[in-house]
């Protein structure tokens, strides 16, 4: 990939400044990156950086919410590196470092991918930044530009440490003729206001049967041992918030309950956090007895489930959901569950999908969609509170006053249980689910524990995969790598297929996303006939992909065969584990 370093800043010779010159009108142009927290994260070889992806609609989307840009011809052209070009004369980039972090610059990167080889022929665009919020410029008519340049990829802002602080802006000059609005500073959040308080009050869809949640508030109050956790997707694993482990809705309302309900003199109330970035139920209910339940060392008392937003490719259209509200009701210390409806900046989740099983078992279910998308069209004057510049990050994520807001509303809803009377008769779970429960009995399968559940011949897939996904689990702020007792094909461990013959009902691949090229499709058999093809460039990051195998009423025995796809067998491929019902 081309590297494009900036020039020396005028005055920095030995013979003196140079005479300035005359001052340039000011251009008109929009902000992709305004004011934005960002946190390095430590992502190896002595990369400590902040990403944020461009392809796709993000880059367009990042216009329309930090630049509020509304003309589609400026946002075409944001689509590809040529429109790109011709559209933005000038890059401006402002990095202000945190108060307790050292970094006196901050380098920004502008990554392009390319047309031949994604990762490797594009143009990339290097500057270092000072971190006291002086603005840099780049001009991109003194660019060597590669001719293999295709849409505008990553911006990713490089520190020198893992954990430094910073905020950022960065605006986009254009060209003339064309224009935008000014986009004007914004007020911050009242949080303290009336009509703040009335915008979360919105959130609370049902407080549902409140008994369960009751108990474990009344545990808390008398000094108890207490367990509130949190499953679900990047949302709750923290992706907006910086810090992430502390600035995050979980975080902030597990305090908000300790704090309510905690007894000062004592450390009784333990949070637990399991969100994994871009993974739906389908994984959720693999998963949930290892990062939740923590293989039975841990019982939790509150459980919000958040996969509004994660789970549009779930391929069980909710049974794995209602399975996985299920798996947990059933625990033989009734734990409360939470619904909780995180939102995109489209305005979109799954709610009207989900809230059903809520209703049906008459679950507490707190809507942040309901909370502030009507908001979102109004002016300060008609009663905005929030603005979507205030609350997202990106087009996924909220920012840290986003996860404040997603707070408050879980914490509206305990207020609300807490001085409510309690519902004298518990959840009936024996009654038909409304979508399915086929998963509710899930377990993980993989390399560190196969033996009494399965054979398995592993072929050439016998190495172990350590570059893996990482999330940072209850309030850690370094990364735990996901499903690390894996079995991979390396490429150079010869050809033979992976089988592995079980009894069961229902089994549930789960393998690795990655978007390196040296990673290959694998063929996954079933009883002798071809269930699928797993492409680990589908999704094109390190990610853990759940895919369904089978689903069957009773369970009987099963022959899977995995095999390096044709043509594919030098290449990489990893299983990470399996998820299954007896």
């Amino acid at each position: 990939m081309e590297d494009i370093r900036s020039a020396e800043l005028a005055g920095s010779g030995k013979d003196g400044p140079t005479a300035p010159q005359d001052a340039e009108a000011k251009r008109s142009g929009f902000y992709i990156i305004y004011d934005m927290a960002i946190e390095a994260a430590a992502r190896g070889n002595d990369n400590n950086s902040q990403e944020f992806y461009l392809e796709g609609e993000q880059l367009i989307n990042l216009a329309r919410v930090a630049g509020g840009v509304t003309d589609d011809a400026i946002l075409m052209l944001l689509r590809d590196c040529a429109g790109f070009r011709k559209l933005v004369h000038s890059i401006g980039v402002n990095v202000k470092a945190g108060k307790d972090t050292s970094a006196s610059s901050v380098a920004f990167v502008l990554e392009n991918w390319g047309k031949t080889s994604k990762y490797e022929t594009g143009t990339r665009l290097r500057i270092p930044c000072p971190a006291d919020g002086t603005e840099m410029i780049m001009k991109l008519d003194e660019v060597d530009w590669s001719a293999d340049d295709d849409v505008p990829g990553k911006i990713v802002f490089e520190f020198e440490d893992a954990g430094a602080l910073a905020t950022a802006s960065v605006m986009l000059y254009l060209h003339e003729p064309y224009e935008v609005q000014e986009m004007l500073p914004e007020s911050p959040v009242k949080v303290d206001s009336e009509d703040y308080q009335a915008m979360i009050a919105k959130s609370l869809v049902s407080p549902g049967n409140n008994k369960r949640l009751k108990a474990a508030i009344d545990k808390a109050k008398r000094g108890e041992a207490v367990t509130i956790a949190y499953i679900g997707g990047s949302i709750t694993h923290g992706a907006g918030a910086k810090p992430l482990h502390t600035d995050c809705y979980a975080y902030k309302s597990y305090l908000a309950f300790k704090q309510m309900f905690g007894r000062p003199d004592r450390d009784h109330i333990r949070f637990i956090k399991a969100g994994v970035g871009g993974t739906p139920s389908e994984l959720g209910v693999v998963r949930y007895d290892r990062d939740v339940l923590r293989d039975g060392t841990a019982e939790p008392d509150i459980v919000i489930v958040e996969f509004a937003v994660n789970d549009a490719g779930d391929e069980t259209k909710g049974n794995c959901y209602e399975s996985l509200c299920l798996k947990i009701l059933s625990a033989a210390n009734k734990p409360a569950v939470v619904l909780l409806f995180s939102v995109f900046v489209n305005d979109w989740n799954l709610q009207d999908r989900l809230a059903p099983i809520g209703w049906h078992y008459g679950l507490p279910m707190v809507s942040v969609k309901d909370a502030v998308v009507d908001q979102f069209r109004l002016n300060k004057e008609e009663g905005n509170v929030i603005s979507k510049r205030q609350f997202f990050y990106d087009i996924y994520h909220p920012t840290n006053t986003g996860h404040t807001v997603m707070a408050d509303c879980l914490r509206y809803l305990f207020a609300v249980t807490d001085r409510s009377e309690e519902d004298r008769e518990d959840i009936a779970l024996d009654q038909p689910p409304l979508i399915g429960s086929d998963f509710a009995r899930m377990r993980l399968l993989d390399r560190a524990n196969y033996t009494d559940i399965a054979s398995i011949q592993a072929g050439s897939f016998t190495d172990t995969d350590t570059d893996l996904q990482m999330a940072e689990m209850d309030d850690h702020p370094l990364g735990t790598p996901q499903f690390p007792n894996n079995w991979m094909h390396a490429g150079v461990s010869g050809q033979g297929s992976f089988t592995m013959t079980i009894t069961s009902r229902n089994l549930i691949l789960v393998f690795k996303d990655s978007g390196r090229t040296d990673f290959g499709s694998a063929e996954i058999g079933v009883d002798g006939r071809m269930a699928r093809l797993a492409d680990p460039h589908e999704i094109n990051w390190t990610h853990c992909n759940a895919v369904l195998l089978y689903q069957e009423k009773t369970p009987r025995e099963h022959h899977v065969e995995i095999r390096m796809a044709s043509g594919h067998e030098h290449q990489k491929f990893t299983i990470l584990g399996f998820g299954y019902t007896m």
